[in-house]
């Protein structure tokens, strides 16, 4: 395991084997969060396509992040049972194949039925993605190691709707979705050559927690699928009063078994005792929240309230990926010396006030103003992400990294799909009308102030800055001011 160097406190640096690992694994990782996002701009291609509704067509998008949540836990447990190399192989052709399938839909459900085997197959390669380059990091390069690896993570989603804009300007709508086909190709070959082989299996097969996965997948479709409802029906709707009592049964029957059964837990929400993990695991549930709501409200806002076309929809949001693209490397250069601590609440600051340009604009609002705020929220972005996601490899034991990996995507994923409902909903008035309105968008845009605020606290009890004494092996590097690690589940 990477140490410190000797007689100094300089991490050991990262030499060119871990750069490659991690440049291949990035690659993957990239089309699967560019792909969450690139359909944004296109919504309204999409539903007028398909004569769909926003109601219908936002599934598009919310499918995908729903099944990439659905995936994920499924991925963790699939990489300790068959192997890191074989599960990364399967995600990526999964993918291919989805990605493939979208391009010859025929109608808003069978999309938004091939998005959801697309997202399934980005649930599988992200788990593997942390996994395997947080074991070959060590803790001593996690930091400087997660600020590259939240490239695809935060950038992804960023740039996902510029890349849209300029497809759907020169191409057909098809493309969003076959611009994937090569670049999966080549993350195939990639992997096949530089991953290292997965090691023979042995031993007793790992439990996989089946009631969990029944209990728990079900519970999250059911609370996102009542919130997309209520933009058309209203929460008065019987359909939507169901769908939230049948998803708060399931998230406490899982709570439940989640306590009680001698497997490994799907989600072990042990877990949570550690404040540091719970300020980690929130502030990726609110950054996924946050970030996917914008980069959902502001091409439709461009396009429906300041009149522009899709491609400049795609465009104006250059500075959101700017800004991002400049703070996830001040952010992972700084994360390893000052702590996440210091690094979150002020990332948290930036988006928030960047968000609240956007609660009072409308039409007349000089553009140079909107551009100054979407790069500050960008660079915020990229000053949360990196930070946060170090932060947890640095609050649990070594044999609750696996889980606590899932724990973060399924729930940043969750936090994605839910933030797009609601934002959709609040267009919508809450079922009132059924397309946004001016005053609508400005509401919408409060949700990601609400979260940004939510993720300033808890980017306070994230640990603080390191100490110089090295971590000792197999155990989590913990800062001179952070959290206890919890126990986790033996």
């Amino acid at each position: 395991m990477p140490v410190l160097k000797p007689g100094g406190s300089e991490p050991a640096r990262l030499d060119a084997a871990l750069l490659t690992l991690v440049g291949v694994m990035v690659l993957g990782g990239m089309m699967s969060y560019l792909d969450a996002t690139i359909v944004n701009v296109g919504i309204s291609t999409l539903g007028g396509e398909f004569h769909a509704t926003l109601a219908t067509i936002e599934w598009v998008t919310t499918g995908y992040l729903l099944a990439v949540a659905l995936a994920i836990p499924l991925a963790g447990w699939a990489v300790v049972r068959f192997g890191a190399k074989r599960m990364w192989l399967l995600g990526l052709s999964v993918f291919l194949l989805g990605s493939t399938l979208c391009a010859f839909a025929s109608n808003a459900e069978s999309l938004i039925a091939f998005r959801v085997v697309q997202g399934f197959g980005g649930g599988m390669v992200d788990p593997v993605m942390m996994t395997v380059v947080a074991g070959a990091a060590g803790p001593a390069r996690i930091g400087r190691v997660m600020g590259l690896v939240s490239v695809p993570i935060t950038l992804g989603p960023v740039i996902g709707p510029v890349v849209g804009g300029l497809l759907l300007d020169h191409f057909s709508w098809e493309w969003m979705f076959l611009v994937n086909v090569p670049f999966a190709l080549a993350a195939i070959v990639l992997a096949v050559r530089v991953l290292p082989a997965d090691p023979p299996r042995g031993g007793d097969p790992v439990p996989f927690d089946a009631l969990g996965v029944a209990l728990l997948s079900p519970g999250f479709a059911a609370i996102v699928f009542a919130l997309s409802r209520a933009g058309g029906d209203g929460f008065g709707s019987t359909t939507v009063i169901i769908a939230l009592a049948v998803g708060a049964a399931l998230f406490v029957a899982y709570t439940v078994h989640a306590l009680r059964t001698p497997v490994t837990p799907l989600l072990d929400l042990r877990l949570f005792g550690g404040k540091g993990f719970s300020a980690s695991v929130t502030t990726m549930f609110l950054l996924g929240g946050g970030l996917f709501s914008l980069l959902f409200l502001l091409p439709l806002y461009y396009q429906q309230v300041r009149g522009h076309t899709v491609l400049e929809s795609g465009l104006l949001l250059a500075p959101l990926g700017l800004g991002t693209l400049i703070g996830m490397p001040v952010a992972g250069s700084l994360a390893d010396k000052v702590g996440a601590r210091r690094l979150v609440p002020t990332g948290a600051l930036l988006i928030g006030a960047g968000a609240l340009v956007f609660t009072g604009s409308g039409s007349g609002t000089s553009q140079a103003a909107l551009t100054a705020a979407q790069f500050a929220a960008g660079f915020g972005m990229g000053l949360v992400g990196a930070p946060t996601m170090g932060s947890v490899y640095k609050t649990v034991p070594g044999e609750s990294v696996a889980g606590a990996t899932g724990a973060v995507f399924i729930l940043n994923q969750i936090g994605a799909s839910l933030g797009i409902a609601v934002v959709a909903l609040i267009l919508q008035g809450g079922g009132s009308h059924a397309a946004p309105t001016a005053d609508s968008f400005s509401d919408a845009f409060w949700w990601p102030v609400a979260a940004a605020v939510v993720v300033f606290a808890a980017g306070l009890l994230l640990p603080g800055r390191p100490g110089p004494a090295p971590a000792a092996p197999d155990a989590p590097e913990e800062a001179d001011t952070g959290p206890e690690p919890v126990t986790g589940r033996t």
